[in-house]
């Protein structure tokens, strides 16, 4: 009887495995092998218009490194002058903005910097825009403004009943004041950023002298939470804005043809939307799906070829981090995955679009906070800091899976890559990405 039984439970189990194999052939044929050609066809396009931009970038920072086109010979830059009829009035008039919500780490380092700078004292003027929502922070931020009064320094402390706009929202209120009107040019400090004491003598004589020049200067976030927070931004925020200033810059009179394009299709198309796409898109989902369906093949060319030489030409730059190229690919489709989603959030406005999560600012009490909190059965604690990404570890699966299947019955070796890229996928996935573990 128990033969008998086994016997059933594995003609049954044949009998399922049968009907999904017919189910597959079904739908393999008429549907899945014409949908992946298109999307083969969509990403290798994508892929060229990848390609053609990053060579041209590339002959573009070579004939500037070859004939030595400084800034400097470029744009004119003089140090603004002392002048004894003038005074300081030879200086432009700067307002230094520093917004903050809830910076306990880092308020006195950014306020003091601000504060430090090396400008005439009456010809600066130091905004601390506080959002905070804790009370005992906005004390604390206060207090610090008044100390720094108090030894004549220009500073303002301004606050708000809501949080309208964010941080874009209390720059552009900072900007109502009565006061600010006196300014000539505008100084953004992030509250985790602490400038060099002479950095408005380097930069303003560049804005004086070359008034169509602005400067934006940006950091890396310090974790991996922050570094995602961030990377969301900075795609959902430049295909939101291709989405709706797109017309109005075609339509603009005072720009030249060859810079709409080139801001059109080059800056915001190509590197903002199309870039992020086709990494994951192609790389992580179509590539591995040939794997499984061989009819649909990828040319060696948009394989190997055209992802080689993107990766060599962004990499040229940086050549002492070269030894960390393969981490870097791995690390980066990982990435794309957020970049993806926050791209098509941004162009078509749905969900997180308008959202703005404040990225922790630790200052210099990094480390020594990082390791007071990390201990050893934190390693394998699932929490709010090693909390389960299910997309990664989904991707993971997927690529596992068409590794292990081009391993067993593929014949183009794919799945040495797809091995190492589950890998990355399971390892941000599982929280052990910007894991701080103390040494001791």
């Amino acid at each position: 009887m128990d033969w008998i039984s086994s016997e059933t439970s594995l003609s049954t189990r044949d009998g399922v495995s049968s009907q999904i194999g017919l189910l597959w052939q079904q739908v393999r044929a008429p549907l899945l092998v014409p949908f992946l050609r298109i999307m083969v066809v969509l990403c290798l396009v994508m892929s060229l218009m990848l390609f053609l931009e990053r060579v041209y970038m590339g002959i573009v920072i070579a004939f500037i490194k070859v004939l030595r086109r400084k800034p400097e010979k470029k744009y004119k830059w003089e140090p603004v002058k002392d002048d004894l009829e003038l005074a300081n009035y030879s200086y432009p008039m700067v307002l230094v903005q520093i917004p903050m919500y809830n910076e306990r780490e880092v308020y006195q380092l950014s306020i003091g910097a601000a504060c430090n700078l090396s400008w005439p004292a009456d010809r600066i003027l130091i905004q601390v825009l506080d959002d905070s929502t804790d009370p005992t922070i906005k004390a604390m931020v206060e207090q610090e403004c008044r100390r720094w009064a108090g030894k004549g320094v220009n500073i303002k402390y301004e606050i708000r009943d809501n949080r309208k706009g964010y941080k874009a929202g209390a720059l552009k209120e900072g900007m109502k004041h009565n006061y600010v009107k006196m300014c000539d040019y505008v100084a953004i400090f992030d509250a985790d950023f602490q400038p060099d004491s002479d950095f408005l003598m380097r930069t303003i004589p560049f804005l004086v002298h070359n008034p169509e020049v602005g400067l934006v200067k940006n950091e890396l976030p310090s974790t991996f939470k922050a570094y995602r927070y961030q990377q969301h931004r900075w795609s959902c925020g430049p295909a939101n804005l291709f989405r709706k200033m797109a017309v109005e810059i075609a339509a603009n009179k005072k720009v030249s043809l060859w810079k709409k394009c080139y801001l059109i299709y080059s800056f915001f198309f190509v590197r903002k939307i199309v870039a992020h796409i086709v990494t994951f898109i192609f790389y992580c989902v179509v590539m591995p799906a040939t794997v499984l369906i061989p009819e649909v093949q990828v040319p060696i060319w948009g394989a190997v070829y055209i992802p080689s030489t993107i990766t060599l030409l962004n990499a040229v730059g940086t050549p002492r981090s070269l030894h960390l190229l393969v981490f870097w690919i791995l690390f980066e489709n990982v990435m794309s995955l957020h970049r993806t989603r926050a791209t098509f959030i941004g162009l078509f406005e749905v969900g997180r679009v308008n959202e703005w999560v404040v990225t922790e600012k630790l200052g210099d009490a990094l480390k020594t906070k990082m390791s007071s909190k990390a201990s050893k059965k934190d390693r394998f604690r699932i929490g709010e800091r090693y909390k389960l990404h299910f997309m990664e570890i989904f991707v993971g699966l997927y690529l596992l899976f068409c590794g292990w299947y081009d391993y067993s019955f593929g014949k183009n070796r794919f799945y040495i890559y797809l091995f190492l890229q589950s890998m990355a996928f399971f390892a941000a996935g599982f929280g052990y990405i910007g894991v701080f573990v103390p040494n001791s």
